[in-house]
This record gives C-alpha cells, sequence and structure tokens, in this order.
C-alpha cells in the first residue's frame, strides 16, 4: 500500500494521476477514491491513512517538526520505505531557513531505520508562473537573478520520478536523487522563450536583491525574506548544475523550457512554493 501526501499539491497531484489507485492524505476531502482525512499538525490524526502502508512518499511544506511527527508516526505503524522530496541544498548551516529545516527532516528520516530515498530537485519551473500578471500588465517581469544559470525542472516531472520510486522503492534505497531539466537557463531565456511561445515581446527587466524583497514584501508574498535570499543564491550560481538521475530513474528525458512554457504560459496552473 502506498501513502501520498500532499496529494492536492502541484507534485502530489500529478504523482497520484500517475500512480493510479492508491490511498492520499488530505486535510479536507473531496470525495476522491483513497482519500483519507488527517492533519499534519496532529500526528493523532494520521492513524487511519498510515494503517497498512507499506510505503509513504512524503510531499509538504519544509516544517520539520510537521514532518518528523509523521515521520515517527509512520515508523510507529510499520512503514518500511519512505520517499521523501527534499531540497537540493538541504544543509543545517544554509542560509535559508526552509533548506534547513529540510535538512532536519532528511536527518531524522535517515536514523529512523525506515528504508529512504531522497528526490532533491532544482529550482521549479512552474514558480515562473508567478510572473504571468506582471508579463501581462507591463510587458516583462523584474528579478534579481541577473544571469544566473539554473537547471530548472518541471514539477511534473518530479512527479514522474516520485511515481517511480513510490511503486519500486527497494531498487533505490538509501539513494538520493537530484532532479534538473535538461539545460541551463537563465531569466533572460525565460523572456526569450515566453516571448517566443506567445508571439508578444516579454523584456527581462534585472533589480537589486534589495528592491526585489521590497517588492515581494509590497505585494504580500509569503516568506519574502526567504525567497529573496534564494533568488540571491541563484544568482550566484546556486542553481548552476544538470544531473542525469532524472532519466536513469525514469528512462526518458525531462521537459525543457520551452516545452514548459508551451504547455503552461497561459497561467492556468496554481503556483507552488519556491523549492
Amino acid at each position: 500500500m502506498i501513502l501520498v501526501t500532499g496529494a492536492t499539491g502541484t507534485i502530489g497531484s500529478e504523482t497520484v494521476r500517475l500512480l493510479g489507485p492508491v490511498r492520499t492524505l488530505v486535510r479536507t476531502p473531496t470525495g476522491r477514491p483513497g482519500e483519507v482525512v488527517g492533519d499534519f499538525d496532529r500526528p493523532d490524526t494520521l492513524d487511519a491513512a498510515l494503517r497498512g502502508v507499506d510505503t509513504l512518499l512524503l510531499i509538504g511544506p519544509a516544517v520539520a517538526d510537521q514532518q518528523i511527527a509523521v515521520l515517527d508516526r509512520a515508523l510507529a505503524h510499520g512503514v518500511r520505505h519512505v520517499v521523501r522530496v527534499t531540497n537540493h541544498q538541504a544543509f543545517a548551516d544554509s542560509p535559508v531557513a526552509r533548506r534547513r529545516e529540510h535538512a532536519r527532516i532528511d536527518a531524522h528520516l535517515k536514523a529512523s531505520g525506515m528504508a529512504y530515498t531522497l528526490l532533491a530537485p532544482n529550482f521549479f519551473m512552474q514558480n515562473l508562473l508567478a510572473l504571468a500578471p506582471e508579463v501581462a500588465e507591463t510587458g516583462g517581469f523584474s528579478g534579481s537573478v541577473g544571469d544566473g544559470r539554473i537547471g530548472m525542472i518541471d514539477a511534473r516531472d518530479v512527479a514522474a520520478a516520485a511515481a517511480v520510486l513510490a511503486t519500486a522503492p527497494a531498487e533505490h534505497a538509501g539513494r538520493t536523487y537530484l532532479l534538473t531539466g535538461p539545460e541551463l537557463v537563465t531569466f533572460a531565456d525565460v523572456a526569450r522563450e515566453w516571448a517566443s511561445v506567445t508571439g508578444r515581446a516579454v523584456e527581462y527587466r534585472r533589480i537589486s536583491v534589495e528592491e526585489h524583497r521590497a517588492a515581494l514584501v509590497e505585494n504580500g508574498v509569503p516568506e519574502a525574506g526567504s525567497n529573496a535570499q534564494v533568488f540571491e543564491l541563484l544568482a550566484q550560481g546556486d542553481g548552476a548544475w544538470l544531473s542525469d538521475d532524472f532519466a536513469a530513474i525514469t528512462g526518458r528525458a525531462p521537459r525543457g523550457l520551452r516545452a514548459f512554457l508551451t504547455d503552461y504560459v497561459g497561467g492556468k496552473c496554481r503556483t507552488p512554493r519556491l523549492p
């Protein structure tokens, strides 16, 4: 039995679609088959969802206390393997708070005695959808990434990798897989491809980290300071790496930026959090 958490989110919903009938943990039921109601903040509500589960696909916000409680409950229920979506820079000394949270969760999982597999994706292409309103209003978008190159990955491909691992976890025990798209791209490349796909000019306007942080705060973006930190790190090369792990897991190449924009540039998807 497979249990998927975060099943209504960007990665989780696509993973569930690919897996077919599985058990899903939800806070608010929608009537879909396999749903079990539970709340990360109330570990005692997770028992029904975890009962009889062999493999836990753990997807959710980087809140260490929450996920550690889930892991402890999973261990108590005899879960054998945990597949977890983490961060590619999940280090205890990271300057970004949510990456430190990821590090705490990963360390707890590794020490739990349960078998595990970690998926560590680069920057999600879906984050670019947050730029759509500004592009529509001004013909471009602002950013503090400069000319930093990034191995962006489509979240649908993260889901595809997660689905493979969840169905054959023993083959991947103890592994950490780094997930990227097929190419390193800059935000200037994003603007060019956006323009090419839509047939309308799109300008990338470079701004400072301080200006970007102020704009995020002004617009009420959650975790504005943390997001600004991530963009600053991306400008410094934090995302300038590629990996073949996705192809090794799935047997196919990941989607590129143009394919993503062709599918989603209309802004039809909700925007997930930054990794």
